[in-house]
């Protein structure tokens, strides 16, 4: 493994309010070299991801592998996933599960990411895949629930489609790292997929996305490529073209000719 000179906890937060994090979700070890080679700050990542193989392609971002809300059910479970992940190479792990979780993660040393305004895993209690804040009782929800994830012992926090007054203002009044997913630039950091940066979504695309590449349009000119080359492949093999003496070994007259004579003489000719 390559050796890194990369950030810790205490390097991120001192970086709170001096600049703009750059964070992606990553889920190919080429997309992380690529992140990697980008200088991009934060990954997002499946702890499945995570080993030896993806710190040789991104030594240097910190990464957060993602706890996902529904595969556990016990901090217990949380926490030895947890472990797992911080051992495999990450830096700290993402869970949106409850406070008490957290704090048990807290007290273990293990650096935990939360999740405030819409959390996809929890949309049914916001109404659904839409933004959350609009409102001063549904933003000062956000708060309170900000200032309980700070107090359970979150270093960080993704903020997602909240208004970004709203955003900049709690990321103002929190020591958290708040990582916005279209809540704007006031907050610490912003977060995109790769698969929205590089146009390969072919479903939804949210608001706050923005597209850098338009990979599905490549994907489909490799795919008509792939099935052409397989076409011409069939033809040649019925035609005869395929194999030619080129792509054959050869033996050498004499030596074939005494194969033959053995191998007549086997059979009792």
């Amino acid at each position: 493994m390559k050796k890194h000179n990369r950030a810790t906890v205490a390097d991120l937060l001192a970086l709170k309010g001096q600049r703009q994090l750059t964070m992606l979700r990553v889920t190919s070890l080429e997309e992380a070299e690529a992140a990697e080679k980008a200088g991009i700050d934060m990954l997002s990542v499946p702890p499945a991801l995570l080993g030896p193989a993806f710190r040789e392609a991104a030594p240097s971002p910190f990464a957060i592998p993602g706890l996902e809300y529904g595969d556990y059910v016990s901090a217990e479970e949380y926490m030895r996933e947890a472990f797992k992940a911080l051992k495999a190479g990450g830096d700290a792990v993402y869970c949106a599960a409850g406070l008490q979780t957290i704090r048990r993660m807290r007290d273990e040393g293990i650096p935990v990411c939360g999740h405030l305004g819409l959390i996809p895993s929890k949309a049914t209690w916001t109404g659904g895949f839409r933004a959350v804040g609009k409102t001063a009782a549904s933003a000062f929800e956000i708060w309170r629930q900000t200032k309980a994830l700070e107090e359970a012992g979150a270093f960080a926090a993704e903020i997602e489609v909240v208004p970004g007054d709203v955003a900049a203002a709690i990321s103002r009044a929190t020591s958290m790292l708040m990582i916005s997913m279209g809540a704007g630039s006031g907050c610490d950091a912003q977060y995109l997929f790769a698969d929205d940066v590089l146009g390969s979504n072919r479903g939804h695309r949210p608001r706050h996305a923005k597209v850098y590449r338009d990979f599905a349009a490549e994907y489909d000119r490799l795919q008509n490529e792939r099935t052409a080359a397989f076409k011409e492949f069939a033809e040649d093999v019925r035609s005869g073209a395929y194999p030619a003496k080129g792509h054959l070994v050869a033996i050498d007259e004499g030596e074939l000719q005494t194969f033959l004579r053995l191998l007549a003489e086997g059979d009792g000719r």
